[in-house]
Order: structure tokens, then sequence, then C-alpha cells
């Protein structure tokens, strides 16, 4: 890939800060946009503006062809069976709650069990004890081992006690602190072995590695348009269409009614719409389509080579410093092959991952700190902060060697 040719497609990366160039190493957070996607979003916000679904006005009906585009546009990129099965909602975090609450009161009962893991977001951890605590059920937790592998015996275990199989495993495809790629093919087909539906939160995985949800054979699969060059506000349940058939919505009101009557109660319209309540974010929608317009238009397979490279010379160079411990590294655990993308978490001795945050970015190097939304994970690994640098297609081998010569200047001062 020409990596310069990319980065001149981000606005963003262009700019200064503190009279120095931006070096953004924070994009496990959000990442920055694409010309192509920014361009979408003024053409949307200053003149094609114009409700969906509803009127057969010119700007009613480009918009409800942008926002159709997307659902299919999306389709194809991750190898749906169907655009009923792409239902657009807010992000990740929306798209969790929405299954949480809509899989908890369809398929779930009192005394029921659903299992995540310890690797997750709180996003994949607090919706599912809210519909536990709602529900009745038990939250049962797949517990990671000291490297954040998960041992595929222990969830053999959980699945296999006596009574009735858990409703649902949810899990990370790539934990957002460590930067390891769980090995789904496999635990999903324990689960399915088990007859247990698996939900996948790809906020991280959507973004590094090329997603078959049919290949694969998540029953879900959810992820952000920001993490991947779109808008905030943007983000993709996918679900199978037996599961969704079956579940009841989540929110009601417009768009996703067949009929209202005040006498005869409501019915729903068909899927995805169903899921759909109320006015849709269509400009993000629209640019979420963009972004993904702009992935497709890369060679994947140079993407993943080259995060390799960003990855192996990451681990190799942070090796280098003294004190500094790397969560999450690659291997074999279990029998299973554990990659890593170029997402780096790290303890230091002697320095808090906040003070050399602050102090990385007085130099122009936009890094994060702090648990990561990931409390019970960092917990198992005795810990309460971390610093992480998350790279992007878009960064450099010399924004890399930078980051590391400049956070040694950084512990040369705090140490």
């Amino acid at each position: 890939m020409n990596i310069s040719q990319i980065r001149a497609q981000f606005p963003a990366l262009q700019q200064k800060v503190y009279g120095k160039p931006l070096v953004y190493l924070d994009n496990s957070a959000t990442t920055q946009k694409p010309e192509s996607v920014l361009e979408v979003l003024r053409e949307m916000n200053g003149g094609i503006n114009g409700n969906i679904h509803r009127a057969v006005h010119y700007l009613s009906v480009a918009c409800t062809e942008r926002y159709d585009k997307a659902r299919k546009t999306i389709r194809d990129f991750i190898n749906a069976a169907s655009e009923n099965e792409i239902i657009f909602t807010a992000g990740t975090t929306a798209s969790l709650n929405l299954l949480a609450f809509s899989f908890g009161q369809t398929y779930v009962r009192p005394g029921d069990r659903v299992v995540i893991t310890q690797t997750e977001h709180h996003s994949n951890i607090v919706p599912w004890q809210m519909m536990c605590q709602r529900m009745g059920a038990l939250l049962e937790v797949w517990e990671m081992d000291h490297t954040g592998a998960l041992d595929p015996k222990k969830l053999e275990q959980i699945l296999d006690k006596p009574g009735d199989p858990p409703k649902l495993l949810a899990i990370t495809h790539i934990s957002n602190v460590l930067g390891i790629v769980n090995p789904l093919e496999e635990i999903i087909r324990i689960a399915h072995y088990y007859q247990v539906p698996v939900a996948v939160d790809g906020a991280q995985g959507i973004v590094h590695q090329k997603v078959d949800v049919r290949q694969m054979d998540a029953d879900f699969y959810v992820f952000s348009g920001h993490k991947l060059y779109g808008p905030t506000g943007t983000g993709i349940l996918y679900g199978k269409e037996k599961y969704l058939e079956e579940m009841v919505p989540w929110q009601g009101g417009g768009d996703m009614i067949e009929s209202v009557s005040l006498e005869k109660g409501t019915t729903y319209a068909q899927l995805p719409l169903k899921f759909e309540a109320g006015t849709a974010n269509f400009t993000g929608v629209a640019g979420l389509g963009a972004a993904v317009e702009f992935v497709q238009g890369l060679d994947n397979g140079s993407i993943e080579e080259y995060e390799k490279t960003l990855t192996e010379k990451g681990l190799q160079l942070l090796r280098e410093i003294d004190g500094c411990t790397i969560y999450g590294m690659p291997g074999t655990y279990y029998g299973q092959v554990y990659e890593k993308i170029p997402v780096f978490s790290m303890s230091i001795e002697g320095a808090h991952p906040s003070d050399i945050a602050m102090m990385l970015d007085k130099m122009g190097i936009a890094a994060r700190s702090g648990m990561l939304c990931a409390e019970p994970l960092l917990a198992r690994l005795n810990l309460t902060s971390v610093l992480r640098a998350s790279f992007a297609l878009y960064n450099t081998v010399e924004e890399l060697h930078f980051f590391v010569d400049s956070l040694k200047k950084v512990l040369k001062i705090l140490r």
C-alpha cells in the first residue's frame, strides 16, 4: 500500500497540536475520517436533507436511496445473507443494548444462563448484567488466563453443566486492551455444538480483519461506524434472520410499525425496519456507507500484511524499554493461534500511564491511558491503568519510531 496516498485522504492527520505534527495513536477509541466520508456528510448536511421512508419529494427520495444503498454495501462487506439481517444503530453499545433487551425479552427466563468472557469491554458486560437482573437470569464468566487467552475446555465446562445450556455466549472478536484476536470460528463451533448462539462484539475486529459472518457462523455481530473511518452515532447489528424475526422490538415509534390502532393495538414492520424506530441518522448512515466503500477500495490483504509489520516492529521496539510490560502477546495458546493487531497496552515501572500520556500529548502524540472501559480485564491483570498506543492503516513506521523515541524521553524525565 502507498501509505502517503492514504494519509493524504485524511485531513485531520495534516494538523498540528502544540505546534507539532499530530501523531494520532488512539484509533481503538475512534478513527479519523477520509475526505470521501467528509464530502458525503457535507453534501447531506448542506443540501440533500430530507427524512427517509416517508415523503415522495426529491430530498426524501434521495436520502432514502443513500440509506438503502448503505445497507446493501454493508451486507456485501460482511457477507450477510440478506439486507434484512443488517440493522442500523447508534454504535456498538447501542447494538448490544438492543440485543440484550430484545433477545432477553424473547428467549431468556428466570434461572437461565448467559455467558460472557473476562476480556470484554464494558459495553459487552453491562447490558447483559442489566438483562439478567431484569429477567432473573444468571450471568456466568468465562475467565481468561494471565496471557489474556481463553481456554476452550473451561468454556465446555460452562456449557456442559447439568440442565439446559446457556441461552447465549457474548464474546469480543478482538480485545481493545490486549489486541489479540480470539479464534472465533473454533469458539463458535464449540458453542453451536451445545446449541448455544453466539454474539460477537466486533468493534475492533471489523477494522483489522476481513469479516465474513457466514463463514464465521456468528449468530450476531456488532460494530461501530466511528472506529471504521466513519461518522460517530452509527453502528450495525447483524443478526441471523431466524432470530431477528422472532425477537421483540427494542423501541417503538415511527418507521418500525406496520399499523397502529388505538383499539386493536400495533403490528410491526418487516425486517429490518422492525428494529429502527424513529427518524434514523440517515446522514451518518450514508457516511458509514462511504467509509465502508473507502475500505473496500483498499487491498484487504495488503492492509493485514502492513498491520502485521507494524505489530512486529512495535513489539520489538517496546521490548527494548527497561521495565515495560506489554499486555496481549501473539502466540499459540490451548492449541489455537492468537494473532495480534497493532494495539499496544503497557505499563512501565516508575511511571504512571496518565503522566506518560499527558507528556506525550505535548509532543504531539495522541495516546490513551486509563482502564480502557475494561475494568474486569485490568483487575485480572492486577492493574488499575495502562498506556495504550493503537495504530490504524494510515499510521506509519516512522510514527511508530517517533512514539517509542518520545516515550523514552518521557521516561527519562519521570523516572
